[in-house]
């Protein structure tokens, strides 16, 4: 009898001296536009929420719809929408731009209000008194892009996150086509932001994420949103995350080739674009889940950056210019003397 799989398995660990001293588990699924499982860690259909990284699935409808074009978002705006943004005033003035195209303002956002992520904006709003607003949150720019969904329908505006609104319906049965899950399958819980966020399998997140990199296959309306979503992030990497973070960086090393976005508890997802690996390859989707959430986000980076240096995706010049995340890194304490190292666990891998 077969041994079966586990959930997660150990996939990063940290040494002290010759002593392994922490292990992060986890689980992925490394799945190509045509469904094909590639590689995998864990249970490759472990169920598990995808948090912000469903945030470019949840935009697709209303670029489908073309909605960018009837409100006439700039593809810096369209990025944002799929963002888990900095809260850098360049961020907020990007989504103050796009609420007065649909004639909405920040009384609007349900999405609750935190401090900037990023520290120099936090230090600098302090330094002049101002407060934090819905603004700054990391997802205003997909609940503006909703509520430009809303107004586009005629729908209204101030129950936009109730599940059975027409947007969200729209997102559900979009997400669910795009990852081959039938829609009355997907858990469906409440995100951070009070916006309905899915859980789906690994493998159907990798899947969905080849299709919106490699679209060759969808009817053409779809195929050519999926596309102008994949170019605005690429193209505008700074709207999809900020200054120094894994999801900006890694696409301007990038340079057209990946689709990156994280979500919290430890998730991420990646596209690799069509014709990257060869002429004739298709799209590639990369699904991680760090069981323990990984909320010092050092294991996901990591496990990413290895998988795709074995795919080739990345060549060890763009490894370079992402050593602070990984795949390995030494480690040192506060006198700067080395005391171990980090580094990914990829030997369930079948890449």
């Amino acid at each position: 009898m077969s041994k079966p799989t586990l959930a997660y398995q150990p996939i990063f660990e940290l040494t002290r001296g010759k002593i392994v001293e922490s292990v992060h588990f986890g689980a992925y699924a490394v799945v190509d536009a045509h469904g094909t499982l590639l590689a995998s860690a864990g249970d490759p259909y472990l169920i598990t929420f995808l948090r912000s990284s469903a945030k470019p699935f949840q935009a697709l409808p209303f670029i489908e719809q073309d909605g960018h074009q009837y409100f006439g978002f700039t593809p810096q705006e369209i990025a944002l929408m799929c963002a888990s943004h900095s809260g850098t005033d360049e961020h907020v003035e990007t989504v103050r731009a796009m609420q007065a195209k649909i004639d909405v303002g920040v009384q609007d956002l349900l999405c609750g209000m935190h401090d900037p992520i990023h520290q120099p904006t936090r230090d600098a709003m302090l330094l002049r008194g101002e407060m934090t607003s819905p603004y700054r949150h990391n997802c205003s720019g997909k609940h503006t892009g909703m509520l430009a969904h809303a107004r586009l329908r005629g729908a209204p505006i101030g129950n936009y996150l109730d599940l059975d609104h027409p947007v969200q319906q729209s997102i559900l049965h979009t997400f669910a086509e795009m990852c081959s899950v039938p829609a009355q399958q997907v858990e469906v819980g409440i995100d951070g932001c009070s916006a309905p966020n899915f859980a789906i399998p690994l493998y159907n997140a990798a899947w969905g994420f080849a299709r919106l990199c490699d679209p060759s296959d969808l009817e053409s309306k779809r195929a050519d949103a999926c596309r102008v979503i994949t170019h605005a992030m690429m193209a505008h990497p700074e709207m999809v995350a900020g200054p120094e973070r894994f999801d900006t960086l890694l696409m301007q090393v990038a340079a057209g080739k990946v689709i990156s976005k994280g979500g919290a508890e430890g998730y991420q997802a990646l596209g690799v674009m069509p014709g990257v690996l060869s002429p004739d390859a298709p799209g590639i989707g990369i699904a991680i889940k760090i069981s323990d959430g990984d909320n010092t986000d050092r294991a996901r980076s990591s496990v990413a950056l290895a998988l795709l240096k074995t795919l080739g995706v990345l060549d060890e010049r763009d490894l370079e210019r992402l050593a602070a995340f990984g795949p390995v890194r030494q480690l040192y304490n506060y006198r700067k003397l080395h005391t171990g190292e980090s580094h990914p666990l990829l030997s369930a891998s079948k890449v």
